[in-house]
């Protein structure tokens, strides 16, 4: 009887399975490609846009008051002979620095109470969370325009009212999931191997909210911007003759039926940043979702 052979051979590496990351999913989300593209307009737009500007945005050219879009000016004059674009990429900047700085209070009080309340529990809990129904009762909008009447007309104003109105949307998300989060076995972990509360809330827990409050960070972004706008349409936002894209509005709309470019434009611009900065955030929150990413 013939002896059987056995040939010993290594075993095949496993192949490995591909899973998208989140910038190939969020390339795969044609409105989030589109919504970033503008973005990166607005954004590009805000920085250098003043160095692309034909004129000052403060320049008058009493000859030329509400010329249309012509060759001189590409997007018309004023009641006051400004040129239009040259405010509008001036503007641009105002409305970029609302966003940041606003999102930024906005985030950063945000983040610490809902911290504070999510991991200590108890009245601490009870009292943040009261205060912060106490802001989501009203408006937010009527509400920044009340701060912001309160503290007087000006863009610091309006930047902290605007921070203030959308501390809570912050805070309940981070709230959420540090309730969550602190039943964590890692986070048990943590604390039975003596971990003080600093270290485990920066080390543990807020990592792993980073993606919600991206998501997040660009929605508000949106409504920093529309309510910048609306706020200055109303006067209570920078003073003139800085430009601002509400304070555009506000001011030609009286014209709109005979010379409606000083107006069109600058609607235009804040539809565009608002849109751009909502299917971003959407594309942000599938990208970022786990159980999309499997």
């Amino acid at each position: 009887m013939a002896a059987e052979t056995f040939e010993l051979t290594a075993p095949r590496p496993a192949t490995p399975v591909s899973r998208p990351n989140w910038l190939r999913q969020l390339t795969r989300h044609r409105l989030a490609v589109g919504g970033l593209a503008i973005v990166a307009l607005f954004v590009f737009l805000a920085i250098a846009g003043g160095w692309f500007a034909p004129y000052s945005f403060s320049d008058q050219h009493v000859r030329d008051r509400l010329q249309p879009p012509n060759s001189t000016y590409l997007f018309g004059t004023d009641e006051f002979g400004r040129d239009v674009l040259s405010r509008l990429l001036y503007g641009a900047r105002i409305s970029f620095e609302v966003g940041v700085i606003s999102v930024g209070i906005s985030g950063v009080a945000g983040v610490a109470l809902g911290l504070a309340a999510g991991y200590a529990r108890g009245w601490i809990d009870a009292i943040l969370t009261l205060f912060m129904d106490v802001l989501f009762a009203f408006p937010a909008v009527l509400l920044a325009i009340a701060i912001a009447a309160m503290l007087g007309a000006s863009l610091t104003n309006l930047m902290l009212a605007i921070g203030i109105v959308t501390t809570p949307t912050f805070m309940r998300v981070v709230r959420g999931s540090t309730l969550s989060l602190s039943k964590t076995t890692f986070v048990e972990a943590a604390i039975s191997l003596g971990a003080p509360t600093p270290r485990v809330l920066a080390k543990h827990i807020f990592p792993n909210l980073v993606a919600p409050l991206i998501v997040l960070a660009s929605l508000n972004f949106a409504f920093a911007v529309l309510t910048e706008a609306s706020l200055s349409f109303l006067g209570l936002g920078n003073k003139p003759p800085s430009p601002s894209w509400g304070a555009m509005v506000s001011s030609s709309y009286g014209f709109l039926d005979t010379d409606p470019w000083p107006t069109l434009f600058p609607g235009i611009a804040i539809g565009l940043a608002v849109l751009g900065f909502n299917l971003l955030g959407d594309g942000l929150r599938d990208a970022l979702d786990p159980q999309l990413r499997l």
